[in-house]
């Protein structure tokens, strides 16, 4: 299984963080709150790995992104977990004040917006445009909806309605449930900073035209025909069906745009890093002993040569979920 966390995650980073704020320079309501992942006694639950070598031992929880609004997910055994864990590990969300937010507009408007008073039609291929156009109009009145930003954070915001249409988000925090469960247990909580809002921008900066073409083509693809398996996929997350996650394959579009980025150097660095990041993170605990539990994007987890491939390659025991093949 090709992962899609990749590409899903640059433009999901940027729905929230550049794409944010552009809205707020053209006078556009954007959200600061991530929404609420509701906790429940119902349902299988989500999956969990154990990795361990000696006294030591790390269980992971996969997240998955986009999930239905108002989604519920048991938390039994994360609940039975905390209660002898010494730390927990969830990433650090990805926040913007408002300082931040002017020096954006004062210093890195070209990176998210079209410059020279162009629009998306003088800047994309007219094909690819036309496309963009038609499925702009199934969620959008306005047939200038968005014109003056580059495509990929056009794309975005057009995702991002698509997702809104069918009940999905890509704002809901895993984390942030995580949290309040080991506050309840008086667990210590450690934020995994794996990309800030520089590093998005950079990335942006140095995105060739035809890998963001190659990109849109995804997003589009997403919005057109596969909100269907999106949905199947967080069913499938919140009764723990894990093999079922595994089954569903991604479109060949988002391979491709998980290509052209892995190509590039920006795009390909940030990648890296943050498999790097979660990677060494995940070690030094499981080096240290004790019990600790990680939230981790289910996609780093499950592709081939992800973290858990990685975590067996150096040695440590990695037992699967109740009823998933290894």
């Amino acid at each position: 299984m090709r992962s899609c966390f990749r590409p899903l995650m640059l433009t999901a980073a940027i729905v929230l963080a550049a794409a944010g704020t552009a809205a707020r320079a053209a006078g556009q309501p954007a959200a600061t709150q991530l929404d609420e992942v509701v906790v429940t006694g119902e349902r299988t639950g989500p999956g969990l790995w154990r990795v361990h070598r000696g006294a030591a031992q790390l269980w992971v929880l996969g997240s998955l992104s986009p999930l239905p609004k108002g989604i519920t997910w048991r938390a039994t055994q994360v609940d039975q977990i905390l209660a002898g864990t010494n730390q927990v590990l969830v990433p650090k969300p990805l926040e913007i004040g408002i300082v931040r937010i002017l020096w954006l507009l004062l210093t890195e408007r070209h990176v998210i917006m079209i410059q020279g008073g162009k629009k998306l039609n003088d800047v994309m291929p007219p094909a690819l445009h036309a496309r963009f156009a038609l499925d702009r109009a199934k969620y959008e009145r306005d047939a200038d909806k968005w014109e003056r930003y580059r495509p990929l954070v056009a794309a975005a915001f057009l995702q991002q309605a698509a997702f809104h249409s069918v009940g999905l988000s890509a704002r809901l925090d895993l984390g942030a449930a995580v949290r309040t469960l080991a506050k309840k247990h008086d667990v210590r909580v450690e934020e995994v900073k794996i990309a800030g809002v520089g590093d998005l921008l950079d990335a942006l900066k140095t995105l060739q035209p035809a890998t963001e073409n190659t990109c849109v083509q995804a997003s589009l693809v997403t919005v057109e025909k596969d909100l269907p398996r999106l949905m199947e996929r967080a069913r499938a997350w919140a009764t723990g069906n894990v093999e079922r996650i595994r089954s569903l394959p991604e479109p060949a579009e988002v391979d491709a745009c998980l290509a052209a980025l892995d190509s590039g150097a920006a795009t390909g660095d940030l990648i890296e890093r943050v498999r790097r990041t979660w990677l060494e993170t995940m070690e030094k605990y499981l080096q240290s002993g004790g019990t600790t539990l990680a939230v981790v994007n289910m996609d780093l987890l499950l592709r081939p040569g992800g973290l858990l491939d990685a975590l067996r390659a150096k040695g440590y025991e990695v037992e699967t979920p109740a009823g998933l093949a290894p």
